[in-house]
């Protein structure tokens, strides 16, 4: 069930990539060039959203399944002696629903945005803060943080 959860877990975490990217193409698009914000562009800053809010809660699941999560939450004061330990159990977790509330932040006050750009506006740069908050909470293989090879097997 957890390398099912994990694969999962996996996928998804590139589908909301993606979908970020594609959203903050759209949105620099439509301001250089004052296009319309469409109907497709709502869509897509909704499905936006809606995959980082299923990647959160994937990511809950796996945290309480993960050793590390569980051994994080029981000996909190001793995880904090190893970063790796501290950076899995606290900070990327932390990091990761930051990003979460600012997307979905970015989306509400897009869709209540009057003009089209105001829209695009608005939609490019919370969607890029939130990337930005991902890209800080990815274990990089060059982080000092914590780190992990680009490509796992399982």
């Amino acid at each position: 069930m957890y390398s099912s959860l994990l694969f999962l877990h996996s996928a998804i975490r590139w589908l909301v990539v993606l979908t970020l990217v594609f959203s903050i193409i759209r949105a620099i698009l439509g301001l250089r060039h004052l296009q319309v914000f469409t109907k497709t562009d709502n869509a897509l800053r909704h499905w936006t959203a809606t995959t980082a809010h299923i990647q959160l809660m994937l990511g809950l699941w796996l945290y309480s399944e993960s050793p590390i999560g569980t051994y994080f939450l029981k000996h909190v004061k001793a995880s904090f002696s190893s970063l790796d330990v501290s950076f899995f159990g606290l900070i990327h977790p932390l990091l990761m629903f930051a990003a979460v509330v600012v997307v979905t932040i970015g989306s509400a006050l897009t869709k209540r945005k009057q003009s089209d750009r105001e829209k695009f506006r608005t939609m490019l740069f919370w969607f890029a803060l939130t990337l930005l908050l991902i890209f800080v909470a990815i274990p990089w293989p060059f982080s000092p943080l914590s780190s992990r090879p680009l490509f796992r097997t399982f």
